[in-house]
């Protein structure tokens, strides 16, 4: 940090209550007022009037002047340096305090046309030779601009900082000669350490939002700078001053943010949203992600949130489960995770992606199956949510078109504390005919899976295993299946292939109560009759058949027709 001493004299200005006074033998014959502070000086000891134009001319011949200067840039602070410039009084000038003095001495007039070696000209040599030169001083004197903007905009000295920091970032990082603020993990234990390429984005970090924007447009402009670049200094600033999004939300916390943050955190996001380069990987998936987060959760306009959504489906494919878990904030019933938020980014990702459809085998299959992959593995986290509700996981999961999901075993997962109703809800979104041998077999010994769906999982383990000597569900060798003769049905037949995928239900007991069905797959016809609650029974010891019959031992005993709908013996 560079500094520049004016004056030789000690200070003699003193306080008393709200009066600063030279002490001098001299009486005060000029009184200036600054907003609640009183200033007693001289108008022609040490040459006060010399140096300050505006006070030549507001100042009269009478012996005693009172004089208002309420509106003078930097205040009471910025004026009192210039009038110890005045007396000869020692004053310390650096980039914390250039720019009031600065503005202070114009709004003076205490410039070379007033008197020679004035004020202005030495703190305008100060700032060209030294605070410009420097890097952490061009920043600070650039943040100390936010003070006076419009002062400082029309003096030029917003514009010069600007040019000054630009230059410094587009110097080639083997020529960087200055320090720099890099607090990267790891990084200081590093022995002969280059200069990393994004060096300089932890300083500019300091900046106000506007400053922000302006150094990174101006960088933006001359194209010497890779969009990754840009993206990481808008990750930094992100970090510092919003919201930490990978913790978890509370109530207390959202209340304490909302009013600090109200009016100046929207804004932020919204500009950090508008400086994101358009090119793609110029930022990270879980980046967008976080950002939509915190624009849910701050309630930007609804355009920054739209172009997020938008962003974010673009790279949807590059996300990882973890970048999903995005916790709901306003949520009233106690649920963790977002899920309508993740639901919005893949509808995005889906109106895109059949833009680009152009087959079955081409690339696109192979990105909207990753897709598929990542969001069932995003299901079964969620759904281990207690208060996450069962339409919500439906919804999320039907949304995938079918040849999303070659295979159906990642939505055959938990889903605890279901009733009846929401077991047949999720049961209906489950293809069995992708299930895996392996999920087959554990489905069919279940007992929390309504039975229709461990019916329809062995007909179609048995339809695609056809005389194959394989056991594809473990230890039973041979499956049948036993049900009570017609009835009258008063509801439409249901084919199989209206089932498409589904979770696993973790809770409750045997579906008995829905009536009379019926399930048809290549010309074959299985009836059931849930009413006279089917059951699995092993026929012997060795298990060598599993049966489903009724609980009423007279109805399988008695001379009341029994009529197998398949066989599903198998060899051994």
């Amino acid at each position: 940090m560079k500094y520049m001493r004016l004056g030789t004299r000690p200070d003699t200005f003193h306080t008393e209550e709200a009066t600063r006074t030279v002490i001098s033998d001299v009486a005060s014959d000029l009184t200036i007022n600054i907003n609640s502070i009183s200033y007693l000086l001289h108008k022609l000891q040490h040459e006060v009037l010399s140096y300050c134009g505006l006070l030549q001319q507001l100042c009269s011949d009478s012996d005693n002047i009172a004089l208002e200067l309420h509106d003078i840039p930097g205040g009471e602070d910025a004026f009192e340096l210039c009038a110890k410039f005045c007396y000869g009084i020692t004053i310390n000038l650096g980039a914390h305090n250039i720019v009031p003095a600065l503005c202070a001495a114009k709004f003076l007039g205490m410039t070379e046309a007033v008197e020679k070696g004035n004020l202005v000209l030495k703190l305008e040599a100060f700032l060209n030779s030294c605070i410009l030169e420097g890097w952490k001083d061009s920043i600070l004197t650039l943040q100390t601009t936010g003070q006076l903007p419009e002062w400082s905009e029309n003096l030029g000295i917003t514009r010069r900082c600007i040019d000054s920091i630009v230059e410094r970032i587009l110097t080639p990082p083997a020529k960087v000669t200055w320090s720099y603020t890099y607090t990267r993990p790891g990084y200081a234990q590093k022995r002969h350490r280059p200069v990393p390429k994004d060096w300089w984005t932890e300083d500019v970090s300091d900046l106000d939002i506007d400053l922000f924007r302006c150094v990174l447009t101006a960088v933006r402009s001359t194209n010497l700078q890779p969009p990754q670049l840009i993206g990481e200094a808008l990750h930094v600033y992100t970090c510092r001053w919003l919201p930490d999004t990978t913790k978890s939300w509370s109530p207390q916390c959202s209340t304490s943010q909302t009013e600090e943050f109200a009016d100046r955190k929207p804004r932020i996001l919204e500009t950090i949203a508008s400086l994101i380069p358009a090119d793609r990987g110029s930022v990270s998936i879980g980046f967008l992600l976080r950002l939509l987060r915190i624009a849910n959760f701050l309630g930007v306009s609804p355009v920054t949130k739209a172009e997020l959504i938008r962003r974010s489906s673009l790279q949807l494919e590059e996300a990882t489960v973890d970048d999903l878990l995005l916790p709901s904030q306003l949520s009233s019933n106690g649920q963790f995770h977002d899920v309508d938020l993740i639901g919005a980014v893949l509808e995005s990702f889906l109106l895109h992606w059949r833009r680009l459809n152009f087959g079955e085998h081409g690339p696109s299959v192979l990105l909207i199956r990753k897709v598929g992959k990542l969001i069932d593995s995003y299901l079964q986290v969620v759904a281990a949510d207690v208060n996450m509700p069962v339409a919500k996981v439906v919804s999320l999961a039907e949304a995938l078109p079918e040849i999303a999901r070659p295979t159906h075993d990642d939505l055959y997962k938990e889903h605890p504390g279901l009733t009846k109703a929401e077991k047949k809800q999720l049961c209906r979104i489950l293809n069995c005919q992708k299930l895996s041998p392996e999920v087959c077999a554990h489905a069919v010994r279940n007992e929390r899976l309504p039975l229709r769906t461990v019916v329809q999982v062995l007909f179609f383990e048995q339809e695609r295993g056809g005389s194959s000597s394989r056991k594809p569900l473990g230890a039973a060798a041979s499956h049948i299946i036993e049900l009570p003769p017609d009835h009258d049905d008063e509801e439409q037949p249901t084919t199989c292939d209206e089932q498409s995928s589904s979770l696993r239900a973790d809770q409750g007991t045997t579906d008995q109560g829905s009536r009379y069905k019926k399930c048809k797959s290549n010309g074959k016809m299985m009836q059931l009759k849930p009413k006279q609650d089917l059951v699995r029974r092993e026929a012997d010891k060795g298990g060598d058949h599993t049966i489903f019959t009724t609980r009423s031992e007279e109805a399988i005993s008695g001379s009341a027709p029994t009529r197998y709908v398949k066989n599903y013996a198998r060899d051994k």
